[in-house]
Formats: C-alpha cells, sequence, structure tokens
C-alpha cells in the first residue's frame, strides 16, 4: 500500500521519540488513526473524552518529557474544543502540534458539513488558529507536507502550539516517491514589543559579580527553567552566587523546596520571606520568567528599588536588562563560567510563613491543613498538578513539591479542568521514567471537576497511577469569595445543589478506590490508602466554600475594607 500522508505523519511523530498521540477520534481525523493502527501502535493512539482534555494531555506530556506533546482532532465542534487549550500551551510556551482533520478539498466553500474552510461565509479555521499558535498551515498537497510539518515542529519547539488543518481527502492521498521538493519555510517569532536594555549573558555575569560584592543577590525562576531542562545548572548558579532564590507559582518544581536560600513562592500566592530578601537585595535576576502580575503582585515596590537582570527566551513585563536566551542550561553555564564558583553557600532554607488568612467557620476541613496533611503522605517523587481557583491557590502557596517530582498549575489562561488532562499526559510519558514511577497526583476543585473531571476515565482505561483530589466546597468558591469583597456580598451565583462526588465516583466505576473525608480525623488514613493504589484512585475531601485561600488580592481586599470608615 503506498504511503499515505497520515502514515508519513505517524511515522515523523515516531521518528521523534513521540509515544503517544492524544485525541479524539471522529470522521476527518479517522484515517489518522488507521495509520496508528497500521503503524503498530508506536506512537500510541489515546482516546480522550473531550478535545479539551486532549490538548492538555499534549500539553502535560510535553511539560514533563520536554519535548513536544501532540493532539489530533477532527473538524467542527472537535476543533473549536482544542482552541482553550492550545490557548494555554501557547501563553504558557509549552511545545504542542496539533493536527487538525478538516472536510474534503472537493467540498470546501460548498455546505459541506462543518467547513471551516473560511470559503462561502463558512469559519475560517486557519485564521482562528492562527491566534492561538507559532504556526498555522492548510495542507493541501502532499508534496508540501514535509516542509510544512518541519516548520510546525520547528515553531512548536520555539515555545508554543503549532497547527496543520489536514482535509480528508488530503490525508488519504499517497506521498510522492520523492520528498526532495521541499520548499523552506520560515517561522519568524512574534516581537515582545518590551522595551528594555539589551545585553549579553558575559555582561549580566559582570552586573552579577558586581552586586555580589555590595550585597545579596536574588534570583526568581520561572517555568523555562524545566523546559530547558536547567534545573541543575540554576542550583549551581544560586551556589555561585550565595543567592536567595524564590519561584514563580508556575515552576515550584526548578529548584528545592527545601534547598540552601529558598524563599517561597512569588507573587499574588507568595510568601514574606521573598519580600523581605528582596528589600535587603543589591539585585534581582529573572531567570525564564517574564514575571507577569500573578508571579509580581507584591513585589513591585521593591524591585522598583533594584537593578533588574533577565535572562530568558523573552523579556520581562518590567523594565530590565535582558538576555535573550533559548537554552537555559547554555546560558546559565556561561555566566557560571564568568562569575566563578564561590564561597559555600551559607544560606539556609526555613520555613516559610504562611499568609494570615481569616479564620472560617463553615462546616468541612480547612485549605491550609489539607495542603499540609497532603504534603506529609506524598510518594517520593510525585508529581503534582494543581488546577485553577482556590483550591490551586492554597496548593501553591502552601505544598513543597517533592523531590524528582514535577509541579505545574495552568496560569497562562488558567482554565478550569486543565489538571485532570494535564495530569494523564504527565502520567502517561512518566510511567516509564528512567529514575523510576512517578504517581501522579491531581488537586482541583469541584467546579473543575464539573467541567473535566470525567477524563479520569481515560486515566481507569489505561490503569494510570494518579490519584485525583478534589476539594468539594459545591460551589465555584474563588467567585463566591469574590462576590462578598467585591460586591458586597449581596447575592451567589456561585453555590452549587450539594454533590456527593466520592459515592458518586465509587458507584460508577466499581473497584476503584474512591473515598470521601468530611473530618480531619479520616484524613490521613485516607490519602496514605489513596496514593499506596498501584492504579487510579479518587478522594474527595469536603471543605468550606466561604474559606478565603491565601491570595494577596483578597487579603488585601479585606485590609482595605477594615480600614475604611
Amino acid at each position: 500500500m503506498p504511503d499515505r500522508v497520515v502514515d508519513y505523519l505517524v511515522r515523523t511523530v515516531a521518528d521523534r521519540g513521540i509515544t503517544q498521540i492524544f485525541g479524539v477520534d471522529g470522521a476527518n481525523i479517522e484515517d489518522l488513526y488507521d495509520a496508528v493502527f497500521d503503524a503498530g501502535g508506536t506512537p500510541a493512539g489515546i482516546v480522550a473524552k473531550h478535545e479539551f482534555s486532549a490538548a492538555t494531555m499534549a500539553d502535560g506530556y510535553a511539560r514533563s518529557t520536554g519535548g513536544m506533546g501532540v493532539v489530533a482532532a477532527t473538524s467542527g465542534g472537535g476543533a473549536m474544543n482544542l482552541v482553550a487549550g492550545l490557548a494555554e500551551s501557547f501563553t504558557s510556551r509549552v511545545p504542542v502540534l496539533a493536527l487538525i482533520g478538516q472536510p474534503p478539498t472537493t467540498l470546501e466553500g460548498l455546505g459541506a458539513f462543518q467547513d471551516s474552510s473560511g470559503s462561502a461565509e463558512s469559519i475560517d479555521a486557519a485564521a482562528l488558529f492562527a491566534t492561538v499558535s507559532r504556526y498555522c498551515a492548510r495542507v493541501t498537497d502532499p508534496a508540501e507536507l514535509p516542509a510544512q510539518l518541519d516548520a510546525a515542529i520547528a515553531a512548536a519547539h520555539s515555545g508554543g502550539p503549532a497547527v496543520l488543518l489536514i482535509p480528508k481527502d488530503v490525508q488519504q492521498q499517497s506521498m510522492p516517491d520523492s520528498l526532495h521538493a521541499r520548499q523552506a519555510v520560515t517561522v519568524v517569532a512574534p516581537s515582545d514589543g518590551t522595551p528594555l536594555d539589551r545585553a549579553s549573558p558575559h555582561a549580566i555575569a559582570t552586573e552579577l559579580a558586581a552586586a555580589r560584592r555590595t550585597g545579596k543577590v536574588v534570583i526568581i525562576a520561572g517555568d523555562q527553567v524545566a523546559r530547558d531542562d536547567a534545573r541543575d545548572e540554576l542550583a549551581e548558579l544560586v551556589a555561585a552566587l550565595d543567592a536567595a532564590i524564590g519561584l514563580a507559582p508556575d515552576a515550584k518544581d526548578v529548584y528545592s523546596n527545601t534547598g540552601a536560600g529558598y524563599c517561597g513562592v512569588a507573587g499574588s500566592m507568595g510568601h514574606a520571606e521573598l519580600v523581605e530578601a528582596l528589600s535587603a537585595a543589591s539585585a534581582c535576576l529573572l531567570v525564564g520568567t517574564r514575571l507577569p502580575v500573578t508571579a509580581r503582585a507584591g513585589l513591585e515596590a521593591a524591585l522598583a528599588e533594584l537593578p533588574v537582570l533577565s535572562i530568558g527566551a523573552h523579556a520581562p513585563y518590567l523594565a530590565a536588562t535582558h538576555a535573550t536566551s533559548t537554552d537555559l542550561a547554555v546560558a546559565i553555564a556561561t555566566l557560571l563560567a564568568d562569575i566563578g564558583v564561590g564561597p559555600a553557600s551559607s544560606a539556609r532554607s526555613t520555613d516559610l510563613t504562611p499568609m494570615a488568612v481569616p479564620a472560617a467557620a463553615g462546616p468541612g476541613l480547612r485549605y491550609r491543613a489539607v495542603v499540609e496533611a497532603i504534603q506529609r503522605a506524598l510518594p517520593d517523587g510525585a508529581d503534582i498538578f494543581a488546577d485553577a481557583g482556590n483550591t490551586g491557590a492554597s496548593v501553591v502557596h502552601y505544598l513543597r513539591v517533592p523531590e524528582r517530582g514535577r509541579f505545574t498549575v495552568a496560569l497562562g489562561m488558567g482554565g478550569m479542568g486543565y489538571a485532570f488532562g494535564a495530569g494523564i499526559g504527565s502520567a502517561f510519558a512518566r510511567r516509564a521514567a528512567p529514575d523510576g514511577p512517578h504517581r501522579t497526583i491531581v488537586i482541583a476543585g469541584d467546579g473543575s471537576f464539573f467541567m473535566h473531571g470525567m477524563e479520569m476515565h481515560t486515566a481507569i482505561e489505561h490503569d494510570l497511577p494518579i490519584t485525583f483530589v478534589v476539594f468539594n466546597n459545591n460551589a465555584h468558591a474563588m467567585c463566591v469569595t469574590r462576590e462578598q469583597l467585591y460586591y458586597r456580598d449581596r447575592y451567589s451565583f456561585n453555590r452549587f445543589q450539594t454533590s456527593h462526588l466520592g459515592a458518586g465516583i465509587a458507584a460508577m466505576f466499581p473497584g476503584l478506590p474512591a473515598r470521601t473525608v468530611s473530618d480531619a480525623s479520616r484524613l490521613s488514613g485516607a490519602l496514605d490508602l489513596s496514593f499506596a493504589a498501584t492504579g487510579p484512585s479518587f478522594l474527595e475531601i469536603l471543605c468550606d466554600p466561604d474559606e478565603v485561600p491565601p491570595f494577596l488580592p483578597f487579603l488585601s481586599a479585606l485590609e482595605s475594607s477594615r480600614s475604611t470608615p
């Protein structure tokens, strides 16, 4: 049988060491699944329950491997469902390749079902996906596919999704016997437009050495450290500078949370120790972070008084002297060569001071008590995927990431339900990790569960080592808090009818370890049993919808209301 376009796509994915293609089948992508079958299951075709979750699986897979994730979807609603997931990958600069089926070219503009060619007033999929991708192309000629695929993969590795829109009849066509007719395709990275002083790593090193002679350097590291696999180099840099270090909320796994100089998390879910370190510093170095609002809230005043240096793929959002680097391992090695090895570090990690939150009087367990119990029970090397809302804020603030573990929270778009798919994608990637198996812990609220929690069915199908921990307060609790703080607590659109998730999941999936905890005395035992499962498990923890989480904007609003006559 001649090599089809879909066979070429699948083989290229396999040749790059990618072990899974995540997606949802459908009429205009089914030929790709036929090619996956013909390839013998390498890569494996993993069918999700919703395209958003398939996209987040590819995202989680990419974050945990440091490589690229692949997602496939059919046309129409299937394609549209990808947009939110790809938007998260775009904003967080995660490499994902999206292969999206389209109706046959012969029917474009002629009333084809799910037509998105842009013809005859149909939706223009190329224009739509161009806004959430680094590269988007419609494949119309098999001879052009090699160049388009090369360009798409290169664009994805530059940081973000790449999209190929492939009509069904093109998928079925044979590839040319000769692939020499490649056309050069130029991928132009968009400019971030941030005004700043450009510098080289050598110039940054000179500034750091000068700052080190006059005082303390504080490093704030971001998630590019994880993408570039530069954790070891970052640790060496901290030691060489005898620096204090804080981590962006989505980068809690890039430096040991008990390591020398660790001052906790930066920004709206951050710690006082980092603010204190910056207030006494001689300079601040940003490594692999643009320092968005979530990572700089509460730090602006201290940063305004300091020289801010930066090294990373993109310039930060605040004024800084910046050196561009798409490989932080190499860039940090350059800094280290210039700076030299410093004295043994005198800075030691200390217990972090939690934010002072108002006492809660409602039913259920308290966020801090639950997260600290999770901390004590976590298996060695556990990977943590935290979802949006009050639950996510509590996990970011209170939890220390285990050694060898990964931590991910979706702060690009903050889409609820992201953690379910991303945790599953990561679990596929980490199941055969060279340093041994890793249990994945997905921590989400009931609002996120109702959006995409049924994706756990995929984890059950593949017997993945995942524990789903759902904080159930029968509400969109962060929205409840906002109603109380900003809208005079006159109403609530965000409280739900009571649900019994643990009992429901246990009934739906017989044999799945599923439990509910409503009092603190049973929490530790339930966590131990849930984490000890070999496959999936589910734990519902009942919480108070009126508890205020450790989130600086909320606490500042409360303080302001107390001081207002």
